[in-house]
């Protein structure tokens, strides 16, 4: 049986409460992915041991519970046939994808530590983003089946070569990414075990048939690396939107260390549907920040009403 035409996700990381910028986003993957009869996926990206915990997650739930944004697949419960849906139980499934990828000659090992690193390269002009040198890098790579025992205590760095990746964001228009001067090879496997979020995005969302990606401007780079990890593995990337961050009045971007922004303020200051309202407001789908319903937004739902812009600045929330 084939899976829904269309299958969005949202997969935010328990690391704090959600705040406003997270719920603006889950909102447009909602309404877009329900505007045309789709299915919503949620994911816990739990990939970070030391800052993601249970309790988040479970906010993370209640949270999208109150305002009606309830998913059709994956969550807590594992609802739905591709799952775990937490990004922690799931190493063994990178792991056969990372050796896939180890048989083809398409990584190696790296000893470089990120101060390594720094004191060879200039960060990226525009997010600080640090391009590797590519010291550790073998002769041959990217055609070499390097032994599995070499990457014992190493990193392991995806050989990216020459390639340059064209795509076009269904919010920004047309993209060309040079990966080898933009991103270089990037790591998809920590020294300490740790996964990658380019790797275990990529293996989620091929395995969980993801056909829909809706996120921030600032993922937007990352984008091009994604979909070379999708080739290499031989599954179609899905469509991308990369949405105006949230900023506060002063141009600043929104966080969960902002009290003013996170959940548990705005759910003691707005009911659901004046928090819907707000939000669709600044989003350029409504045209007043009066309380709204998700079906009247979702009737009149359309990406062209999204504002063009890397940020946008949410009202004074105190």
């Amino acid at each position: 049986m084939s899976g829904p035409a269309v299958k969005g996700r949202f997969a935010p990381s328990p690391t704090g409460r959600m705040h406003l910028g997270n719920v603006a986003t889950a909102l447009l993957s909602w309404l877009s992915v329900k505007s045309r009869g789709g299915e919503w996926l949620l994911r816990i990206e739990d990939l970070d041991p030391q800052r993601s915990r249970l309790e988040w997650s479970q906010w993370i739930e209640d949270d999208l519970s109150w305002l009606g944004l309830m998913w059709d697949e994956g969550g807590l419960a594992d609802r739905g046939s591709a799952g775990p849906y937490s990004q922690s139980r799931r190493g063994d499934i990178y792991s056969q994808y990372l050796e896939r990828l180890r048989t083809m000659g398409a990584v190696y090992p790296c000893c470089c530590r990120r101060r390594d690193i720094l004191a060879t390269q200039a960060p990226h002009q525009t997010d600080g983003r640090v391009v590797y040198s590519g010291r550790c890098r073998p002769e041959g790579a990217g055609h070499v089946v390097i032994d599995e025992k070499a990457f014992q205590g190493r990193s392991t760095r995806l050989f990216v070569g020459d390639a340059g990746i064209a795509f076009s964001d269904g919010l920004f228009g047309a993209q060309s990414v040079s990966l080898a001067r933009e991103c270089g090879d990037f790591i998809l496997r920590r020294a300490d075990g740790a996964w990658a979020y380019q790797l275990a995005v990529v293996v989620d969302d091929a395995l969980m048939g993801v056909t829909e990606v809706a996120r921030g401007y600032d993922l937007l780079l990352s984008a091009a690396q994604q979909i070379y990890l999708f080739g290499l593995l031989g599954y179609p990337a899905p469509a991308y939107y990369h949405l105006p961050l949230i900023g506060n009045e002063a141009g600043q971007r929104l966080c969960k260390r902002d009290p003013q922004a996170d959940m548990s303020h705005l759910r003691e200051r707005f009911t659901p549907d004046q928090l819907l309202g707000l939000i669709a407001n600044m989003l350029g789908l409504a045209p007043t920040p009066d309380a709204t319903t998700l079906e009247r937004l979702l009737a009149d739902f359309s990406w062209d009403k999204v504002p063009r812009a890397e940020m946008l600045r949410c009202p004074d929330l105190s």
